[in-house]
């Protein structure tokens, strides 16, 4: 398995990690995971409905949905269309834990502990929602969450099943980004950057960043990834030891794939 980035040799006034989630950290996607854990324990009556969510992917497969839309259908139909933070925010929190217990890639535990170490600020970049992504982020000791927003026009105590500004994805994650910086008083002169991601939707930040790492990549950034000189790392190489008679059984435990 490759040994975690090193220190920078060159001295910045401020160090940045930058990391995708799904499939960079962890073994898979989240958000549909998601959406079936919150089902199950609150409305089970709501799996029912999985046919007319593979219809919404048909749609989005035909192009005649977007991605955005897609996510706020899939949310209305699994979690309903207007839901209770309260109810919610417990099983975000018990997701994160299964997600942290059981599906996450040990060697990005590794990098995200070295970046730690070297005096990285951790920022997550994900088009997954903050419902949860937050959760996540705290269990992981991340600094920062950027990730897609719903809408809350009552206020913090209800979410409605729509997305609050565009899907963190792509261009709009870049954007994201960027705008954080600014926020942060962060000016790229002066910031030493890396960057991780699996997908090669996040190519803007990944050109972005003085270390561009292709983790576990797809097709499309398996093969960008040596014309730009990218370092290419597979993050599946290396998995927690399967529990056994003197170890510790992790966490508790679907996930059917659906777009971010």
């Amino acid at each position: 398995m490759e040994k975690p980035l090193a220190m920078p040799t060159v001295r910045h006034r401020h160090r940045v990690a930058i990391y995708d989630m799904d499939r960079t950290i962890t073994h898979s996607g989240t958000y549909s995971g998601f959406l079936i854990h919150v089902a199950r324990r609150r409305q089970p009556w709501r799996l029912l409905l999985l046919p007319l969510v593979g219809l919404a992917g048909a749609a989005y497969a035909l192009r005649l949905v977007d991605r955005s839309r897609l996510k706020a259908i899939n949310l209305r139909l699994l979690v309903g269309k207007r839901f209770p933070r309260a109810e919610i925010a417990p099983l975000a929190e018990s997701y994160a834990d299964k997600v942290v217990a059981r599906g996450v890639h040990p060697a990005a535990l590794e990098q995200i502990a070295a970046d730690r170490a070297a005096g990285y600020r951790l920022l997550l970049a994900t088009a997954s929602f903050h419902l949860y992504v937050d959760a996540i982020a705290r269990r992981l000791g991340i600094d920062d969450v950027l990730a897609t927003r719903l809408d809350e026009p009552d206020g913090a105590d209800h979410i409605h099943a729509r997305l609050a500004g565009d899907n963190c994805y792509g261009d709009a994650k870049f954007a994201r980004i960027s705008g954080w910086l600014a926020d942060n008083a962060i000016t790229r002169e002066d910031a030493h950057i890396r960057a991780y991601s699996d997908h090669v939707s996040d190519h803007p930040m990944l050109r972005f960043a003085d270390e561009a790492v292709a983790t576990t990549p797809s097709r499309g950034l398996k093969r960008l990834a040596p014309i730009m000189g990218w370092q290419v790392v597979d993050w599946r190489a290396k998995r927690r030891p399967a529990p056994g008679p003197s170890q510790p059984r992790p966490g508790k435990g679907g996930d059917i794939t659906l777009s971010e």
